[in-house]
C-alpha cells in the first residue's frame, strides 16, 4: 500500500499543494474542472479519517502582487460542491494573519482554501523563508500537484524540507502520474510506440531522442512531420517547418536506424489552401505538397499505417496530436489515432496520454475512460520523459 494510503491523518492538519489553475470565461466561471476533480480523491481520504485540509495553489500569471480577475476565491463554490456540499473556509492571503487564524482554529473535517501563492512573487523564486512561512501552517505536507513538479518553486520544492520525511509525501494524483510515467520509461512491454504529436520540432527533440533507448516505434504527426519531410527532400508546400531544425531532424532518423527504432511519419497528408476552417481541403502525399497548399492533418492512408502500429503495441505514450484538431475538416487523424489507442487498450496495452492537446483530443472525442492514463501535467510531463529530474518530485522523495 502506499505512503498515503496507509498514512492515519487524524487530527492532522494537511497543507496539501494542489493544482487548481483551471480555465475561467470572461463572467470567471470554470470552463474546464478536470484538475479540480482530479485532487478529490487525496482530499476525500483526509476528510475521511478525519483531518484537517489546507490547500494552496498558484492560479494564472498574475504580474503585480494580487489581481482579482486571478484570485482562487472564484472557486471556492465549485470546489465545495464536488466536495458534495463541504464547507470550504478561504484565506484572503495565503501566509497572512487569518490564514493562521483559520488554520488554528479548524475543526476536523474542515477545508481551508489559501489565496493564489503567485500573489508573491517569493513562490516562483523559490524562497525559503516564504517556504517555511508556509510550513508552519501545517503538519503534514502532501505534493498532489503534478503539473507543477517541474518547476523549482517555494511550495513545491523547498517547502519538503520542513517536514520529517514521514510526514511529507504525494497525494493519490501525484502517485498515479509517478507510477504511470515509470511504467512506461522503465517498466513497458514491447512493441512500445510512442506517438509524438504537435507543431514543432524543436519543443519534443529532447523526448525523440530519450525515446530512442526506450521505444520499438516512434510515430511522427502533426506539424512537427514537416520539418521530417523537408529533411529527406520532400516537397511540403507552405507546411509548418522549422528551417533551422532539419539537421536535426536528419539527426533523429539516423539515431532512430543506428537504435534499430522504427520511425513512422505519415505517407499523406489532408491538405488546405489556407489555415482557416472554411479552407479547400484535398490530400497528397506528405512529401509532394504543391505550392500554396499545407499539411493540416494525416491523410487516410498515414491512418491505416499508424493505427496498425498502435493495435500491435504493449505499451503507448502519446504526446501531440496528428493535425489541427480543433477544426472539424482536420481532426479525423487525431481521431484515428484515439481509437487506435483505445483499442490496443482493450486489448491489454498500457496506455498514457500527456500533453495539453492530447488531453483535449481524448476528452473532446470521448476517450478519455478507454485509455489506461490521462496525465494531468503537460510540461512536467514531457520533462519527465525527456529524462530530467523533477523538483517536485526529488524534494517529497529524498531522505
Amino acid at each position: 500500500m502506499s505512503k498515503f494510503s496507509s498514512f492515519d491523518f487524524k487530527g492532522q492538519k494537511v497543507l496539501i499543494r494542489v493544482d487548481f489553475n483551471v480555465p475561467l470565461n470572461d463572467k470567471l466561471e470554470i470552463t474546464d474542472d478536470t484538475r479540480m476533480r482530479a485532487a478529490v480523491p487525496t482530499i476525500k481520504k483526509i476528510l475521511k479519517d478525519g483531518g484537517k485540509v489546507i490547500l494552496m495553489s498558484h492560479f494564472g500569471r498574475p504580474k503585480k502582487g494580487p489581481e482579482d480577475k486571478y484570485s482562487l476565491k472564484h472557486l471556492v463554490q465549485h470546489l465545495s460542491e464536488l466536495l458534495g456540499g463541504t464547507t470550504v473556509l478561504f484565506a484572503d492571503d495565503c501566509i497572512g494573519e487569518k490564514a493562521f487564524l483559520t488554520a488554528g482554529m479548524m475543526k476536523p473535517g474542515e477545508v481551508l482554501l489559501l489565496e493564489n501563492l503567485r500573489f508573491y512573487k517569493e513562490e516562483e523564486g523559490g524562497d525559503e523563508g516564504f517556504a517555511q512561512k508556509l510550513s508552519s501552517l501545517g503538519d503534514v505536507y502532501v505534493n498532489d500537484a503534478f503539473g507543477t513538479a517541474h518547476r523549482a518553486h517555494a511550495s513545491t520544492s523547498i517547502i519538503a524540507k520542513f517536514f520529517p520525511v514521514e510526514k511529507r509525501m504525494f497525494g493519490l494524483l501525484m502517485e498515479g502520474e509517478v507510477n504511470s510515467a515509470e511504467k512506461v520509461l522503465h517498466q513497458s512491454e514491447k512493441p512500445f510506440t510512442a506517438i509524438i504529436g504537435g507543431a514543432k520540432v524543436s519543443d519534443k527533440i529532447l523526448i525523440i531522442e530519450n525515446l530512442l533507448k526506450k521505444a520499438t516505434d516512434i510515430i511522427i504527426g502533426g506539424g512537427m512531420a514537416y520539418t521530417f519531410m523537408k529533411a529527406q527532400g520532400g516537397k511540403i508546400g507552405n507546411s509548418l517547418c522549422e528551417e533551422d531544425r532539419l539537421d536535426v531532424a536528419r539527426m533523429l532518423l539516423k539515431k532512430a536506424k543506428e537504435s534499430g527504432v522504427n520511425i513512422h511519419l505519415p505517407s499523406d497528408s489532408v491538405i488546405a489552401d489556407k489555415f482557416d476552417a472554411n479552407a479547400n481541403v484535398s490530400s497528397a502525399p506528405s512529401n509532394q505538397i504543391p505550392d500554396g497548399w499545407m499539411g493540416l492533418d494525416i491523410g487516410e492512408n498515414a491512418r491505416g499505417q499508424f493505427s496498425n502500429v498502435i493495435k500491435e503495441s504493449k505499451t503507448i505514450l502519446w504526446n501531440g496530436p496528428m493535425g489541427v484538431f480543433e477544426m472539424e475538416k482536420f481532426q479525423a487523424g487525431t481521431k484515428a489515432i484515439a481509437v487506435a489507442v483505445a483499442h490496443a487498450t482493450q486489448n491489454g496495452a498500457f496506455s498514457l496520454v500527456g500533453g495539453g492537446d492530447s488531453v483535449a483530443a481524448v476528452n473532446q472525442f470521448g476517450f478519455a475512460d478507454k485509455v489506461s492514463y490521462v496525465s494531468t501535467g503537460g510540461g512536467a510531463m514531457l520533462e519527465y520523459f525527456e529524462g530530467k529530474t523533477l523538483p517536485g518530485i526529488a524534494a517529497v522523495s529524498a531522505l
